[in-house]
C-alpha cells in the first residue's frame, strides 16, 4: 500500500505539543529557551520551543511505537526500502550499525580501502577483520575510483567466509561502482552488501542518476539526508532491505546512539523526506542543471578540469554522480587545498573540501545560478592570479595499504609515540587522515611506508587539516610496540 507522502508525523506532533503550551518539568533544562536567553536570541524562540525530550505524545527513538514509527515507515516507502531508521548521531553511526549488525570478532568483511573512517572505526569496536580491495586509480587525477567487478570476484573467491561487502555509492569525488553486479556476486556467495551512500541521497529521487542501493537489492544503506537532502547536520537514515532483521538492527543501533534524540534533527528528517518525496525529481533536475553548467564554464576557463561522466568506463568508473562538481587543480600548479583556502580567504566562498590535487563543491537543493556564477568567476580569477609551474607536485591521492593486523588489535595494543621520520616500517596504531573527506592515509594495523609519510608531510605543507592522531599536530604517530 502506497503511503501518503504529504504527511509528516513528527512535525505534526511537535507542532501540536508547542501549541498546547505544556508546562515543562523535564529536561532539557533551558525549558523552551526561557533559561538561556542568549541562545534563544541566536536560534529563535520557535527553535528552542521544540528542543524537547522524548515523551508519550512524541514517541521515543530507541523504541518507536507511534509518530516516529510512522515517520520511519514513510521514509522507507519514499526510498523503496523494507525499513528505515532515523539516525541522529550522523551517518557515521549508521555505517557503524551496518557493520556491527553483520560482523563480530574475527569475521571478515570485504571493503575498498578508500572508505570513510567510520567503517574502520566499526572494525575497531566489533573486532571484524578487513579484506581490502584496492580501488582503481585515475593516473591523471590521482584519485581512487570504484571497485572493479573482477576485483570483487577475486576477493570473494579468496575469502568465501567473509560476512559482507561494503561499497561506496558514490565516492567522495562522485565515482560509482557496478553496484548491481556486486550485489549479485555477494548474494550468490551468501554475503550481505552494505552501502555507504553518505553522498547519494539524490540517487533515490532524481532522474538519470546512478543506481541506488535499495533499487538493486542491497541489504543495508547509510544515507546522509543532511548532505544533499536538506535536513539538519548530523541527521541521517539507515535503510534496510527485506532480508535484514530490523529488530536486531535496532538493538545494535541502540548500543551507541543517544537515548536523548534531538527533535530538531528528527523533525528535519521528517520534513525533508516529505519535500523529496513530493518534489525530489524537480529539485534534482535543477541541481543537475546547475552542476552541469558549472562544470562546462569551469572547463572553458582552461587549466582546471571539472570531470564527470566522460570518465565512465563500465568498470571501476561504472557511473558518475552528475550533481558532483569535482575539479582537478594540479595543472595550474595549485593543490586542491590551496584553491580551497584561496576561495574562502580571498573570495568568501566555502567549498566542501580540497585535497592534494582536487576540490569538490557540493551543489544541492539550496543553490542558485547566482552562486554558481560567483564560483566560476572566482575560479577564473584564481587561474589568472595564482597559476604556477606544477613541476614537483605530488600526483596521487591513494596510498596502497599494507595490512599487518586487525584495526582492533592495533588500536588497543601497547604502543609508543614516535616522530614521523622514526615510524618508517613500523605498524600504525591510530588513524592519520585529511578531513574532509575522512579517508585514512594510515589506519590502525597498517605498515607505515615511505609513500604514506611523504603524503602526510606534503599534506601538512599544503595546509590540509590532518586529524586522527593522538598528537594534534601530527608530528608524531603511535606505533605498535615491537614484541
Amino acid at each position: 500500500m502506497k503511503l501518503d507522502q504529504s504527511r509528516a508525523p513528527i512535525y505534526e506532533a511537535i507542532t501540536e505539543y508547542r501549541e498546547n503550551r505544556i508546562v515543562s518539568f523535564d529536561v532539557p533544562g533551558h525549558k523552551q529557551g526561557k533559561g538561556n536567553p542568549e541562545l534563544t536570541s541566536l536560534l529563535g524562540r520557535q527553535c528552542m520551543s521544540i528542543d524537547v525530550n522524548s515523551m508519550k505524545p512524541l514517541d521515543n527513538l530507541c523504541h518507536p511505537v507511534s509518530v516516529i514509527k510512522e515517520a520511519e515507515e514513510l521514509m522507507a516507502d519514499a526510498f523503496g526500502a523494507a525499513h528505515a531508521f532515523f539516525m541522529v548521531n550522523g551517518t557515521s553511526s549508521a555505517v557503524q550499525a551496518m557493520v556491527m549488525s553483520v560482523c563480530g570478532r574475527g569475521d571478515k568483511i570485504i571493503m575498498p580501502r578508500n572508505v570513510h573512517r567510520s567503517s574502520i572505526n566499526a572494525l575497531i569496536v566489533c573486532g571484524a577483520v578487513p579484506v581490502y580491495v584496492n580501488p582503481g586509480v585515475n593516473k591523471r587525477l590521482g584519485i581512487p575510483l570504484g571497485m572493479s567487478v573482477d576485483s570483487i570476484r577475486r576477493a570473494i573467491e579468496e575469502n568465501p567466509d567473509a560476512k559482507a561487502i561494503i561499497v561506496n555509492n558514490p565516492t567522495y569525488y562522485g565515482v560509482c561502482s557496478n553496484l548491481r553486479e556486486i550485489v549479485k556476486l555477494a548474494h550468490s556467495a551468501g554475503m550481505k552488501v552494505l552501502v555507504d551512500e553518505a553522498h547519494g541521497t539524490h540517487f533515490y529521487f532524481g532522474d538519470y542518476m546512478p543506481l541506488s542501493a535499495m533499487s538493486v537489492g542491497a541489504d543495508m544503506a547509510a544515507v546522509s539526508m543532511h548532505k544533499t537532502g536538506g535536513s539538519l547536520t548530523q541527521s541521517s537514515v539507515l535503510l534496510l532491505g527485506p532480508d535484514v532483521n530490523p529488530g536486531y538492527v535496532r538493538q545494535v543501533i541502540n548500543l551507541t546512539q543517544t537515548t536523548s534524540a534531538s527533535y530538531l534533527l528528527l523533525t528535519s528528517l521528517d520534513i525533508s523526506r516529505k519535500n523529496l518525496a513530493l518534489n525530489g525529481k524537480a529539485i534534482f533536475e535543477k541541481v543537475t542543471t546547475l552542476a552541469s553548467y558549472g562544470k562546462r564554464e569551469i572547463n572553458r576557463i582552461g587549466g582546471f578540469y571539472a570531470f564527470s561522466r566522460e570518465l565512465v568506463n563500465g568498470d571501476d568508473i561504472f557511473d558518475f554522480d552528475p550533481t558532483k562538481l569535482s575539479v582537478h587543480t594540479r595543472d595550474v600548479g595549485l593543490a586542491g587545498i590551496e584553491v580551497y583556502d584561496i576561495l574562502r580567504d580571498r573570495f568568501d566562498i566555502q567549498i566542501e573540501f580540497g585535497d592534494i590535487g582536487n576540490i569538490l563543491a557540493i551543489i544541492s537543493v539550496g543553490d542558485s545560478m547566482l552562486n554558481i556564477e560567483r564560483l566560476i568567476s572566482a575560479m577564473s580569477e584564481i587561474k589568472r592570479l595564482y597559476t604556477r609551474d606544477p613541476a614537483g607536485m605530488l600526483d596521487h591521492e591513494y596510498i596502497e595499504p599494507h595490512v599487518v593486523c586487525s584495526p582492533q588489535e592495533a588500536f588497543y595494543s601497547a604502543k609508543t609515540q614516535l616522530p614521523l621520520d622514526d615510524t618508517l616500517g613500523r605498524v600504525c596504531a591510530e588513524f592519520v587522515m585529511c578531513y574532509p573527506p575522512g579517508i585514512p592515509i594510515l589506519a590502525p594495523g597498517e605498515l607505515i611506508t615511505a609513500d604514506a609519510l611523504e603524503y602526510i608531510k606534503y599534506a601538512k605543507i599544503k595546509g590540509c587539516n590532518l586529524l586522527g592522531a593522538e598528537d594534534m599536530n601530527t608530528e608524531k604517530i603511535n606505533v605498535m610496540n615491537i614484541s
